[in-house]
């Protein structure tokens, strides 16, 4: 049995030292590269494990692994069992050393299967590029702008509702990230040049007096709409229109969008086993207000974290923004090596349902390398809500500059919630911490004016 651990301890011990140093040799070599490998190319690993190729050709190293493990533990058997046994000593010691191929197998058949299931996400959610992805992905950017959607779509409510929306502006160096919170709500949005700019000259205006012209509208006309986004295929409408009516909302080119479905988000918290948030009052939650998340530090079900990150009662869409962004830190900051590892498939299953994208795969392990700094990095928030902006009669020049103030100043590394150097509105606003605490800990009317760090503001 020491030949499991030990390659070519039995062909040592019989005799076959040739043979026995020849297969101790390999499994010394196959050690150290594994181990090299681990301490020293951990981030090109992990790029690694999110191109499909690479995926398939761990699935099956892992399975010859293990094949040959056990080949060496069955010849090693054959070497040094004795003779002279009785058949049922025969039958009990190959039972013991089937019992040891199946120990040996079982890791490397589940980490076989890992990369088949992760190979199966990353084909399913990540469509391959249309065009070359360059080495440089960032194409010398210094920000990457990703579109972060909260779809909401019920059965008693024709299409989809685009309720949460955020753009992550993500520097490429640092990872230093700023996210925009754009309220659903917000009137005579600005829409691209082209027939959508045609069609609605001074602004969206949604089908009245079916709808009331909001942002959260635009996704869904887009796709009932095919004329205003000629030569885009279905499903690839609204994603679209909604990315360049953001980009010129906010005065930033947003090249891609990430969009997870509020149900489906419950399967993937669920998933990880809840997700832990500090909650500052109670929050009523269920369609007909039938429960109540207690105040304090709570661990959420994923029905219960869908409900933090919409309810309305007693509050409003501001407050809901502000505990919407507090819900993807906490989500993103809890989900450890550990967690993904353990609910791996429950997750991968999850993500395949509630997930949709335009990033390609050949993107990904150049975001991988940016969520890992991403991760230690800082993450500030800057909501575009009352007083600084009125959502009925929204001024978007100011828009434009608070955005593009919030990008040019440095990252707050004190323990202040609000950031150095706030832009004139913020000044003339007050600091952010002066603002009375709402509900699910955010910052009150003047968290919309000044950028704020989430791990300050959700604790």
């Amino acid at each position: 049995m020491g030949s499991a651990v030990v390659w070519g301890l039995a062909h040592i011990w019989v005799g076959r030292r040739l043979a026995g140093a020849l297969l101790l040799g390999i499994e010394l070599i196959l050690a150290a590269g594994v181990t090299t490998a681990a301490l020293t190319a951990g981030p090109a690993l992990l790029a690694l494990a999110v191109q499909p190729v690479w995926l398939w050709a761990f699935a099956l190293a892992a399975l010859l692994l293990a094949t040959a493990t056990v080949a060496v533990i069955i010849r090693s058997y054959l070497l040094v069992r004795p003779e002279s046994l009785t058949t049922t000593a025969q039958l009990l010691s190959a039972t013991a050393i089937g019992l040891l191929c199946a120990v040996v197998i079982a890791p490397m058949a589940y980490a076989a299967r890992l990369a088949y299931v992760s190979q199966t996400v990353v084909t399913s959610v990540f469509a391959k590029s249309a065009t070359p992805v360059p080495v440089d992905p960032w194409n010398g950017r210094e920000r990457i702008n990703i579109l972060l959607i909260g779809a909401d779509a019920a059965a008693n409510r024709v299409g989809i509702r685009t309720d949460s929306m955020t753009v992550a502006s993500v520097d490429t160096r640092t990872g230093d990230t700023v996210l925009f919170g754009l309220p659903r709500n917000l009137e005579d949005v600005p829409m691209p040049p082209g027939p959508a700019r045609e069609r609605f000259p001074d602004g969206f205006q949604g089908e009245p007096p079916y709808s009331p012209g909001l942002l959260n509208e635009v996704y869904q006309y887009a796709e009932d709409h095919p004329e205003i986004m000629p030569r885009t295929p279905r499903n690839h409408r609204g994603p679209s229109l909604l990315k360049r009516t953001v980009s010129g909302i906010l005065g930033i080119e947003v090249t891609n969008y990430a969009m997870v479905d509020m149900w489906g988000f419950v399967e993937i918290v669920d998933a990880m086993g809840g997700v832990r948030v500090r909650i500052k009052e109670p929050i009523v939650y269920g369609r007909q207000n039938e429960g109540l998340i207690e105040a304090g530090r709570r661990k959420l079900s994923g029905e219960e974290a869908l409900w933090y990150g919409r309810s309305r009662t007693f509050s409003d869409d501001y407050v809901r923004m502000g505990r919407q962004k507090c819900l993807m830190n906490a989500v993103a900051k809890q989900a450890d090596p550990v967690t993904v590892l353990r609910s791996f498939e429950r997750l991968a299953a999850a993500a395949v349902n509630a997930v949709s994208t335009d990033i390609p795969r050949e993107m990904l392990p150049a975001l991988v390398d940016l969520a890992g700094k991403v991760k230690n990095a800082e993450i500030r928030s800057l909501q575009f809500v009352p007083p600084l902006i009125n959502t009925g009669y929204p001024d978007y020049d100011l828009i434009k500059r608070e955005a593009a103030a919030a990008l040019a100043k440095p990252p707050a590394r004190p323990s202040s919630s609000a950031t150095p150097g706030a832009s004139a509105a913020a000044r003339a606003a007050g600091p952010a911490e002066d603002g009375p605490e709402v509900p699910g800990g955010v910052t009150g009317a003047r968290a919309g004016v000044s950028t704020v760090t989430l791990d300050t503001v959700c604790g």
